[in-house]
């Protein structure tokens, strides 16, 4: 029990640093007129290892301490975005949901939460900046779904020891 309780520690944190990466690599084009996060396609790896909830939030809090600029708001938003987009993956897998669960939690929780803060900070309209998010949030759930169907189809969750998703 002690060796996969060490094997979840250290996947999380490889994928908190996966998450790091992907964001200052595309970092160009994350925080552009359209905010393609393609990092956030991550976040659909939950709905195969479940316990990537908490350690998704907290990639985003690095992710948004790093290269945010937006400080505390943003920082506290982007962590709560990151544990609800995964938690309503997992619950809804564990009811049964297919993969567009994913593309929809991946679109739409980020992409009309993010704005909530960020359009008192930009002193820009909540629609102007959801809108924009929704397009780029759309891409990385598309990107999502691909990512954790081809995992599922190789069956990742078992090259893990891990029952993906039934935890």
């Amino acid at each position: 029990m002690k060796s996969l309780s060490n094997q979840k520690l250290v996947f999380s944190a490889l994928c908190i640093a996966l998450y790091i990466v992907v964001m200052m690599c595309t970092q160009s084009f994350a925080f552009g007129q359209y905010q393609i996060r393609i990092a956030t396609a991550l976040y659909g790896l939950s709905a195969i290892f479940p316990f990537l909830v908490l350690p998704f939030g907290l990639a985003n809090v690095v992710s948004n301490t790093v290269m945010g600029g937006f400080g505390l708001p943003d920082i506290i938003g982007g962590f709560i975005v990151g544990i609800v987009t995964t938690g309503i993956i997992v619950f809804a897998k564990r009811r049964g949901c297919g993969n567009w669960i994913i593309w929809a939690a991946v679109t739409f929780v980020p992409g009309l939460g993010v704005p909530v803060w960020l359009s008192v900070l930009l002193d820009i309209p909540y629609l102007v900046l959801a809108s924009s998010l929704l397009i780029g949030q759309c891409i990385c759930g598309i990107a999502s779904v691909m990512l954790v169907t081809a995992l599922e189809r190789v069956g990742a969750g078992k090259l893990f020891a891990f029952d993906g998703g039934k935890q």
